[in-house]
């Protein structure tokens, strides 16, 4: 015979069980909800990176006396960033010249990029080459045109001094002091034909080219 008492509990015993889950449904519906009630965040939409431009300009007399202004930029390619100055004689393009005679020719040169130059050379041409007219008869005149050049109007150390002759046999680029952006630094280039030229130097000429660079 069944206990009334044990009765009663198989009756009780599954809504005691049932309200036991509701509570703690509600309990955990409670808690989450409380634990999201606050939120913060940040977002960075602008994120780049970006390089620099390493650009020279060189500026100086050309032909006519004026002065005139070359960029590496004048090439027409962005790759390479190099251009040929035609315009800009550093030997100042005089046709007459005699023994003992100087001419004197000035540039700047300028970092007109963004960033700091970390070296900078000149790099003479391997080759002077003369080129003869009418009564010249010598083979020489390389060695007969002494060079000299200078940096800020400083006469001395001078950054070279010989004849065309020794300048294009140097066998290294001539280091010069870097340049941060938007700096300039000025370079004076004298040029003297020796005293002891003769008649048989008359009416030739000599020429060579040279490169100027940055790197960083």
């Amino acid at each position: 015979m069944t206990s009334p008492i044990a009765g009663k509990r198989l009756r009780f015993t599954p809504l005691a069980l049932t309200t036991v889950l509701l509570s703690a449904g509600l309990l955990s519906m409670s808690v989450t909800g409380t634990l999201s009630g606050f939120a913060a965040s940040i977002t960075n939409s602008v994120n780049s990176a970006s390089t620099g431009s390493l650009t020279m300009q060189e500026t100086g007399p050309g032909s006519t006396g004026a002065t005139v202004t070359c960029n590496s930029t004048d090439g027409g390619s962005v790759a390479t960033n190099t251009a040929t100055c035609a315009t800009i004689n550093k030997f100042g393009g005089s046709q007459s010249m005699v023994p003992g005679q100087t001419v004197t020719t000035t540039v700047v040169l300028k970092n007109t990029g963004t960033v700091r130059a970390t070296a900078f050379s000149l790099t003479p041409g391997t080759t002077c080459t003369q080129t003869g007219s009418v009564s010249g008869s010598a083979n020489d005149l390389c060695g007969k045109l002494n060079l000299t050049i200078t940096q800020n109007g400083a006469s001395s150390p001078a950054l070279f001094s010989g004849t065309l002759a020794s300048f294009a046999a140097s066998t290294a680029p001539y280091a010069l002091t870097p340049l941060a952006s938007g700096a300039s630094s000025t370079y004076v280039f004298t040029v003297t034909l020796d005293s002891s030229a003769t008649t048989a130097y008359q009416g030739l000429t000599a020429s060579m080219p040279m490169t100027w660079t940055f790197t960083s």
